[in-house]
């Protein structure tokens, strides 16, 4: 395949067929030979666009993570920042549903480049969502990377036994407000505020529930 006949969406394609291979065998499974069969081209067309499988396997990674950030980017701010944590934590289980397979190749296989900032420009909306928590007086005082990754792997966690088929969605819909609640409390905010930011989060989020796990529009008002 010639370099002038590179197409992006044949690009996109390849990186979109590693990831299914990549969710169904991990990397034994993920070969010139077999992504050509995925998509319909040449294994050439690995080289054309990615030069080679190390490249392949971190252009996923990048196509993993840019989708969950599209996710968490589209939760507007507003005057309540324990809704808009809990609304991230709803944009990262959409995220998740709607590109399983990215999702399975970003958290379930071998970490990528240790210089590699992708994934950390992710974690660090939570971060800033957890900042605001304790400057609003939320939450105590306490190490925003522990708290974050407290809500992080407890959320991962709950995505993961749903790929895995364990439960269901809708018992993980059932279970996250609550699982939320506790952490919050936990974390030092008062029962029935929590209750109230939840619920309001869960109003907010209902119409991405609704459209298939797609990023709800990004508000114009910063009001709750």
């Amino acid at each position: 395949m010639s370099p002038k006949a590179a197409d992006p969406k044949v690009r996109a394609a390849l990186i979109e067929a590693a990831a299914r291979l990549l969710a169904r065998g991990g990397p034994p499974a993920l070969t010139a030979r077999r992504l050509a069969a995925e998509v319909g081209t040449s294994t050439m067309a690995l080289y054309t666009y990615f030069g080679g499988m190390e490249e392949l396997r971190h252009a996923v990674r990048v196509e993993g993570f840019e989708r969950l950030l599209g996710h968490l980017r589209s939760v507007p701010t507003t005057r309540d920042p324990v809704a808009d944590l809990t609304a991230l934590g709803w944009a990262y289980c959409f995220n998740a549903l709607a590109n399983p397979h990215l999702y399975r190749a970003i958290f379930l296989e071998a970490p990528g480049r240790e210089e590699d900032p992708v994934g950390g420009v992710t974690f660090e909306q939570l971060l800033t969502g957890v900042t605001r928590c304790m400057d609003a007086g939320r939450f105590q005082t306490a190490d925003a990377d522990s708290l974050a990754t407290q809500l992080w792997t407890a959320a991962h966690g709950m995505i993961c036994a749903v790929l895995a088929g364990i439960l269901t969605l809708e018992q993980v819909t059932g279970q996250l407000p609550a699982m939320a609640l506790n952490l919050y409390v936990g974390f030092g905010d008062d029962a029935r505020a929590a209750r109230r930011s939840i619920e309001r989060a869960r109003r907010r989020m209902q119409p991405a529930a609704r459209t298939g796990a797609d990023p709800p529009p990004r508000a114009a008002s910063r009001r709750a």
